[in-house]
């Protein structure tokens, strides 16, 4: 017999709950590890390796890269065109 849940969620568990409970819980959860001792902090070494891997597999993906650089390209002139128009329009309003 074909199941009548195909493509929904289940109404159940923590991903159901909304986003601020998930957070309380998930927090709670964080503050008894570290009274526990048992959570894991990063050695400034860690991290650092982590970063690097992160930073490998991201800037594999050629097209990701390429969407990040046109994005920032795009963010940088649209700057200096409103930083240009503006201060040529004050510099308008101050010949009168």
């Amino acid at each position: 017999m074909a199941s009548n849940n195909q493509g929904s969620k289940s109404n159940r568990g923590f991903a159901a709950m909304d986003a601020a409970k998930q957070r309380e819980i998930a927090s709670k959860g964080g503050r008894a590890a570290h009274a526990q001792g048992t959570a894991h902090e990063f050695s400034p070494d860690e991290a650092r390796e982590a970063g690097r891997k992160g930073g490998q597999a991201v800037s594999r993906d050629r097209e990701h890269m390429s969407a990040i650089g046109r994005k920032g390209g795009e963010a940088r002139g649209a700057a200096r065109r409103n930083a240009s128009s503006s201060s040529s329009s004050s510099a308008m309003a101050g010949d009168d």
